[in-house]
């Protein structure tokens, strides 16, 4: 294996790194669209075809972690083409699948190669980019990360009225493809490996169990004593996997890193942050056409906003970063995402369209801040030989947010409009699900801010 050619251009391997964020990200949401086909399609009920969705988001939480470390010790480049092509031939199984099994099935080694694909993308900027442009290039794979998870609902809708439900698996073909090229002639060679190479197998398969406990509890319908055995199995399970870390000679996580307050305040904002913006994917839906009586054409352009926002952003966001340093633009970016979270709780349904649309614009275009900012906080000065666990641990955060976003304040909204699901509520009532949603969500953020003043504050009294 020859190392990249310094000629390469670095927009191509950002090129390359972008397509491996965009395709994972995308299929985080696009088959949410699909599930009321498939259940017809296989003549099964939504409870069975919700495994479809289920199944990708466990396996790329359980794993992330130990793929970013993994690709640590045996070459980044190298699983990274593994990623794809598992993620491509899995797509195109799920895309070909008979039965609603084989479907699922196809979807979890899908989420692996999900896993890969997420943690190492990131991994790799250190890798690739000068350090002084690293904020645009986080900023960057930012946007294809949100641009791809927001957007997968109403692209799954569109490839299925034009060809039908594989369609939606079977577009990753051509495009994993093309990712597996990009990366194989842009993308550094690989460091050499040491031959003896210690890889924590027990340290993986607990901390796979414990998160795959949480991510279950968390995402299982009708909570009980189910969810609530789930939830203490992951936590006897972390409790587990921190003593193993203690002792073992090769940690997958060293607890030096746990212990850094700059890196686990950043991993707390991150996951805060991200339970906010689930909260606009899943409340945003119900209010649009519940509250203000919009039909299916208007929600669709209504909830456009957020993905064009962050298409639009995420480059200039990172160029903020890279002039006036991540630290800075972390704080601003979660201020603002409190000050639109809190205009959303009040918004009267006088303001109509508007009055939802302007404050989830101020939302997404800080989010995109925030995370490029984050990043790159996070990322700059990681050592070469922990980029992928750290970025895997970021990852992960992100994930936690999603998923907790999607039971908590989904759980928060149906308090709030007084009923078990939106579309039974009155308009009011869906309105005042809405506003108790964002004024939680505006909670989280400002504890968020909160999380990021005490850690530069502690990093200021360091440095004096």
């Amino acid at each position: 294996m020859t190392l990249t050619p310094p000629s390469t251009p670095v927009r191509w391997a950002l090129a390359s790194l972008s397509l491996s964020m965009l395709m994972p990200s995308l299929d985080t949401s696009i088959a949410n669209a699909a599930l009321p086909t498939l259940a017809h399609a296989f003549d099964a009920t939504f409870q069975a075809v919700q495994w479809i969705v289920l199944a990708y988001l466990l396996a790329v939480t359980t794993v992330i972690v130990s793929v970013g470390r993994l690709g640590d010790l045996v070459g980044r480049r190298r699983l990274l083409l593994i990623g794809i092509a598992v993620f491509t031939v899995a797509s195109l199984a799920c895309g070909s699948a008979l039965a609603l099994p084989w479907l699922i099935a196809a979807r979890a080694v899908q989420g692996f190669g999900a896993a890969i694909m997420l943690a190492l993308s990131v991994a790799f900027v250190g890798d690739t980019v000068p350090k002084a442009q690293t904020g645009s290039a986080m900023g960057l794979l930012g946007t294809m990360s949100a641009v791809g998870t927001t957007l997968g609902p109403s692209l799954g809708g569109l490839l299925m009225h034009g060809f039908g439900w594989p369609s939606i698996f079977l577009v990753n073909v051509p495009l994993g493809v093309l990712g597996f090229v990009l990366a194989l002639r842009c993308l550094p060679a690989d460091r050499p490996v040491p031959r003896r190479i210690g890889f924590d197998g027990t340290g993986t398969v607990l901390l796979a169990l414990t998160l795959g406990s949480y991510a279950l509890a968390m995402t299982l319908d009708q909570w009980s004593s189910r969810n609530l055995a789930l939830l203490l199995v992951a936590v006897m399970g972390a409790g587990l996997f921190l003593r193993v870390e203690a002792k073992t000679p090769s940690p997958l996580i060293k607890l030096t890193l746990l212990r850094d307050r700059r890196l686990s305040a950043s991993l707390a904002m991150s996951t805060l942050v991200s339970t906010v913006m689930m909260s606009t994917l899943v409340v945003g839906p119900f209010y649009l056409s519940g509250a203000l009586g919009l039909d299916t054409a208007l929600v669709g352009l209504a909830l456009s906003v957020g993905p064009l926002v962050a298409a639009l952003g995420g480059v200039p966001a990172g160029r903020l970063v890279d002039r006036f340093g991540a630290p800075r633009m972390t704080l601003i970016g979660l201020a603002f995402m409190a000050l639109g979270a809190g205009v959303l709780s009040m918004m009267p349904a006088a303001f109509g369209i508007i009055g939802y649309v302007a404050p989830i614009a101020v939302i997404t275009a800080s989010y995109a801040l925030f995370q490029a900012a984050n990043n790159t906080l996070i990322m700059t000065d990681v050592s070469a030989d922990q980029r992928g666990v750290v970025a895997g641990l970021l990852s992960l955060a992100r994930n936690l947010g999603l998923i907790t976003g999607a039971s908590v304040m989904g759980a928060v909204f149906a308090l709030g409009s007084a009923a078990t699901r939106g579309t039974t509520a009155a308009p009011q009532a869906v309105g005042n699900g809405a506003a108790l949603t964002f004024l939680v969500a505006a909670g989280l953020l400002l504890l968020a801010l909160a999380i990021g003043l005490a850690s530069q504050q502690r990093r200021r009294l360091a440095s004096a």
